[in-house]
Parts: C-alpha cells; structure tokens; sequence
C-alpha cells in the first residue's frame, strides 16, 4: 500500500510538471488541488512539482525548443499553481529563496523580458518586487531598503537606455547597499557588466535564474 501510495505521488508530481510545460493553467491547479489531497506538504508539491517544471522550461527555452509565447503561458500555468500554494507555504513556514527587486530602467518602456525574467524567477521560488518599467535609480535603492533585496535585477532594451543601469549601481553602493546587481536586455553584454561593476549578467531568463543562484551562494 505504502508503495503504491508512494508511486502516485511521485506520478501526479510528473503530471504537474507536465501540464506547466503545456502551460495548461486549469490542469495544474486540478493537479495541485489533487496532490494537496493525497497529503503532500505545499512545499514538495512547490519543490518537485512546479521548479522542476520550471528547470525543465528553462532547459528547453535555453536550447531553443520552446519560445517565448510558450515560456508565457506556462509561466501564468505556474502563477496559478502558486496561487494555490501560497497560502499553505506561509502556513508551513517555508521562506522564499531569495528577495529579488527587478524592473527595466528610466526612459526604458519595454517589459516582455523582464516579465519574463520575473516569472521564471518566482517559478524558481524566489519573493519579486517588480518595480515594472521606466524606473528611476531612486526607486531602486528604496525598494530595495524596504524590502530587504537580496539581488537587484535590471532590465534595457534599447543602447539609450541601458547607460542608466551604471547610475543605478552606483546609486546602491552611494546609499551603502552592496546588493549584487545582475543586468540583462538585448544591447547588454557581460562586458558592460564588468564596466559599471554589475556583478551579474544574463543573456536570456533562464541563464537569469542560474545567474540569481550562483549571486546568492557567492
């Protein structure tokens, strides 16, 4: 009975990952809701449900077998899985990851990539405070202040904008924050990174949760 317990559970946690692939959002929270009633804590249904998922995403997405409007929809299948769990997480104490404030900079309107970044990051298990777009440096250094950043996570899509992301830093290091900054965006490169002493750099969001993990053990 026990192994045959044992093997469902470990079954409809695959499905889980599986239906997310699909960015089948009714199905999930179905497979959620099923995995709460065999008795899982929310935190193995968060852990080996939807991160593998979201891992198993972000290795299709970095090898080019899924694109963006596929990474889209099922990170809003896995914004509906957590929205099922949350409230469990909270009750069974399990504390996210990592505090990641993340926006695109002044003068910079554009925001698919940084949604983007943000969703996989939060599919990894981390708390976002996304600022959203055209953000000024001052409201990076207070959001984060208030709330306790970790990593602060910058986005450019334009050679006109992406000259903010030093002023930001240096922003941060002038109001005695030593928070490790990671920037991404079509026109940014690791070398620029290195330039305005950013101590992270993504080229797509995948490689952005790696980067976020490898900040946060460094």
């Amino acid at each position: 009975m026990d192994f045959d317990r044992h093997c469902r559970e470990e079954s409809v946690l695959v499905d889980v990952q599986e239906a997310l692939l699909k960015g089948k959002k009714e199905e999930v929270e179905k497979l959620i809701d099923e995995t709460l009633a065999l008795g899982l804590p929310a935190a193995r249904v968060l852990n080996e449900g939807l991160i593998v998922g979201m891992d198993r995403l972000g290795v299709l997405f970095k090898n080019g077998e899924v694109f963006i409007p596929e990474v889209l929809v099922a990170a809003r299948a896995m914004n509906a899985g957590m929205a099922r769990l949350e409230p469990l997480l909270v009750k069974e104490g399990i504390q996210p990851k990592g505090n990641i404030v993340i926006g695109t900079v002044k003068g910079d309107l554009h925001d698919i990539g940084k949604n983007l970044v943000a969703m996989m990051l939060k599919g990894a298990g981390y708390r976002i405070i996304d600022l959203g777009i055209d953000v000024s440096a001052e409201k990076f250094v207070a959001a984060a202040t208030e709330g306790r950043a970790d990593i602060v996570a910058l986005s450019a899509l334009l050679t006109t904008t992406m000259v903010q992301m030093r002023g930001i830093v240096e922003a941060l290091r002038s109001n005695g924050l030593k928070i490790p900054v990671i920037i991404g965006g079509a026109p940014v490169t690791r070398a620029y990174a290195d330039e305005i002493k950013a101590e992270g750099y993504a080229p797509d969001a995948a490689s952005a949760v790696e980067e976020v993990g490898r900040l946060l053990k460094g």
